[in-house]
């Protein structure tokens, strides 16, 4: 029996099936999906408005201290549009739908899986918290175990939780991990696959990703404190001082501040640990300059409570790594701490034959046009989204 044509939306849904599938980092973070830009035309720059948990103070007595609401929004632009070419012939519509695509989508689908993680995972220049030894790649239970701590004193619900690790953190932990308290079954899929695979050490999954990021640190100063008296609730803001000229701070690198103590954001008690920020924003300065910085510096009495007390003037700011430096970002996080937003696209008139499909919270579109001189069917497909760490506090790093 002579194969039925492969019809542009039978194309779409199998791409997007190859792409969720290759998807890593994407596939187990928070997806949303707004198709209120269909209607309106989605475009580069577009806001998505995401409300985050209110927090409360809790009182003491019989008397009622009715407090104010602490709700946040905060936005994610839909800022990233990514498409890959794919062209093909009539007769090979005709093929069947598995081998077209074994054939011609699945080796750039997956092209374009791995770019859209490679984003994804640049969310690490948000999160603060931090585990590992900078410049040495994880090698044994205790990172994993250091991470999920993290994750515990800053109040992470339990489920779910990931870890996703370049390839030499993957290696190192397969082997400094083998046979170590692992079920029989762990151990064999640990073997066959060379994977840390699923339900690890309170994760429900260990991945192996390719489009881990590596931060470079910035060329920063030395011997930096924090400088005059800070009291504002809500700060973002860190003055410093240091030695040097035209020293530099990345996005994405990370501090603490000496006697600035995390709290646990339920009990609002210290961990014991000292706070780490993270930079906002790249910064270069000359002996004194300010550091955009978070989470905000809000003390134990605030319902948003970050830190058990303000920085001191003078207190010594602390870098992690050394500078100038290139690191991998290995991350844990639950699938609430990174948020992946896609839209619609536009579909245009004035194509040969235009589809767009949406499955599991992502919105992929193909455009298809005839070359009639070559019998070619040149086709892109393109994906629209945003990405963002909206709950930095319920991820960690893990330096490599």
């Amino acid at each position: 029996m002579a194969n039925s044509l492969l019809t542009i939306d039978m194309i779409t849904r199998k791409s997007l099936e190859i792409l969720e599938n290759n998807l890593v980092i994407s596939r187990n973070c928070n997806r949303q999906y707004d198709d209120s830009f269909a209607v309106q035309g989605a475009k580069i720059g577009s806001t998505l408005r995401i409300r985050l948990p209110d927090r409360a103070l809790v009182t003491d007595g019989a008397a009622l201290q009715v407090q104010d609401d602490n709700e946040q929004y905060t936005t994610l632009s839909v800022a990233s549009q990514k498409h890959i070419g794919i062209n093909f012939t009539s007769a090979e519509l005709t093929m069947q739908l598995d081998d077209f695509a074994e054939r011609v989508l699945k080796p750039r689908i997956s092209q374009l899986a791995s770019s859209i993680d490679a984003d994804v995972a640049t969310a690490y220049k948000s999160i603060y918290n931090s585990v590992g030894t900078p410049g040495t790649t994880p090698g044994t239970s205790l990172v994993l175990l250091q991470a999920q701590q993290k994750l515990n004193e800053f109040a992470t619900p339990m489920s779910p939780r990931y870890a996703t690790v370049n390839p030499a953190a993957n290696a190192g932990l397969v082997e400094g991990m083998k046979g170590l308290f692992n079920p029989t079954d762990t151990v064999s899929r640990q073997f066959k696959n060379g994977m840390m695979g699923t339900g690890v050490l309170g994760f429900d999954e260990i991945n192996m990703s390719q489009s881990i990021g590596m931060h470079t640190t910035g060329a920063w100063g030395t011997t930096i404190t924090s400088t005059g008296t800070l009291s504002t609730q809500g700060q973002a803001t860190l003055p410093i001082s240091f030695t040097g000229s035209s020293k530099t701070w990345k996005q994405g690198d990370v501090f603490t501040i000496a006697g600035v103590y995390a709290v646990n954001p339920q009990t609002r008690q210290s961990t014991g640990s000292l706070q780490q920020f993270v930079v906002t924003a790249d910064v270069t300065a000359t002996t004194t300059g300010t550091l955009a910085i978070s989470p905000p510096i809000y003390t134990a009495d605030h319902a948003l409570a970050t830190v058990d007390s303000f920085p001191q003037a003078t207190a010594v700011v602390t870098m992690l790594g050394s500078a100038s430096t290139q690191y991998a970002q290995n991350l844990s996080y639950h699938k609430d701490a990174i948020t992946l937003a896609t839209a619609d696209l536009l579909l245009p008139q004035g194509v040969d034959m235009a589809s767009r499909q949406t499955h599991n919270g992502i919105s992929m579109r193909i455009v298809r046009q005839y070359d009639i001189n070559n019998d070619r069917m040149p086709c892109r497909v393109d994906v629209l989204y945003g990405y963002a760490a909206i709950r930095p506090s319920m991820a960690t790093r893990i330096w490599g």
